[in-house]
């Protein structure tokens, strides 16, 4: 109904936005992402929206990118994995990291998201991971998006986009990476492993 709003940024705390557009005040829930890239009160942005409608509720949410969007909407469509979940999966981490997690399997690192527990990570994963892309895992992060959870480490992500550049699919890249990312902090001696394990050595 609403592909996005843009208006003066009037209040933003307790993960809600308002933004005032045609004298409405649209309340956005939003990520924490979303919050630390919005602008200081008085300042102008655009929020990429989505309107839930329930029995019991219509609810307007926001999102920085498109990106943020179409990864919101992925993850409720994931069985138990509600709005608040996954925006407070979305707040956890850069979108970039999220994706990354996501194709890498990486069920720890999703784990540690408020209200992910370990099964629940494991059907995101298992779920989504053929959904992401290159492009995704390419994609630089936004302004504003500020880590609270650790992922994988720079070298692994790195390692991932090394392999994808050579023509690995992310899925063989992420399988081969998952074999031997605990065996080597570098990100050359992890290309390498996984070289050798993509070739069966």
């Amino acid at each position: 109904m609403y592909a996005f709003i843009e208006g003066q940024v009037c209040e933003k705390a307790g993960g809600t936005l308002v933004l005032l557009a045609g004298g409405v005040g649209y309340q956005l829930n939003c990520s924490m992402n979303t919050l630390q890239a919005a602008p200081p009160m008085g300042e102008t942005m655009r929020c990429y929206t989505y309107l839930s409608v329930r029995e019991d509720a219509m609810e307007l949410y926001g999102f920085a990118t498109k990106e943020e969007r179409s990864l919101f909407l992925s993850l409720t469509g994931v069985s138990g994995v509600g709005a608040k979940t996954a925006l407070g999966l979305l707040g956890a981490m850069p979108l970039r990291e999220l994706n990354l997690a996501i194709l890498l399997g990486d069920v720890t690192a999703l784990s540690r998201a408020p209200g992910i527990g370990k099964k629940t990570a494991q059907r995101i994963a298992l779920e989504l991971k053929d959904k992401i892309s290159q492009a995704d895992v390419n994609a630089p992060d936004k302004p504003g998006a500020v880590p609270v959870a650790e992922l994988a480490s720079d070298s692994v992500t790195d390692a991932m986009e090394a392999l994808m550049a050579l023509g690995y699919s992310g899925t063989e890249a992420r399988d081969a990476l998952m074999k031997v990312k605990d065996q080597s902090a570098q990100t050359d001696e992890l290309i390498r492993l996984a070289l050798r394990a993509l070739a069966g050595m």
